[in-house]
């Protein structure tokens, strides 16, 4: 007995050809260039997922690093302060509020100091 396939190959095309709608020539027109440039492009996405946390937490560091120095710290002996100082804040939260609420943040930097200091 043969094996009907039905429309499993369109089905799996039409996917595939959805996924790479708005692509630029054949590569949203014919499968095969098509399923080369999804598969591309899938592993792009999962690889930049994770590079977009790498960069914003660099971003994150550079800002409170510039906020700190106002106050006559550098970024790293801050961060000990604060964990001398028993302060829990994650630096996504540090960088907002040195740049939206520089008074709250300055409190945080003379606790810090005090914490270094003693």
């Amino acid at each position: 007995m043969r094996v009907k396939r039905g429309n499993v190959l369109r089905k799996r095309h039409k996917k595939i050809l959805k996924l790479a709608k708005g692509f630029r020539g054949t590569r949203h027109k014919l499968f095969k260039v098509a399923n080369q440039a999804v598969m591309k492009s899938l592993k792009f996405q999962y690889r930049d997922r994770r590079n977009r946390r790498r960069d914003l937490r660099r971003l994150w560091i550079l800002r409170i690093n510039a906020a700190v120095r106002l106050h006559g710290l550098s970024y790293s002996r801050f961060i000990n302060g604060l964990q001398k100082a028993n302060i829990v804040v994650n630096r996504k939260f540090l960088a907002d509020l040195a740049v939206r609420e520089p008074n709250a943040f300055e409190q945080i930097v003379t606790q810090a100091k005090l914490a270094l200091a003693s």
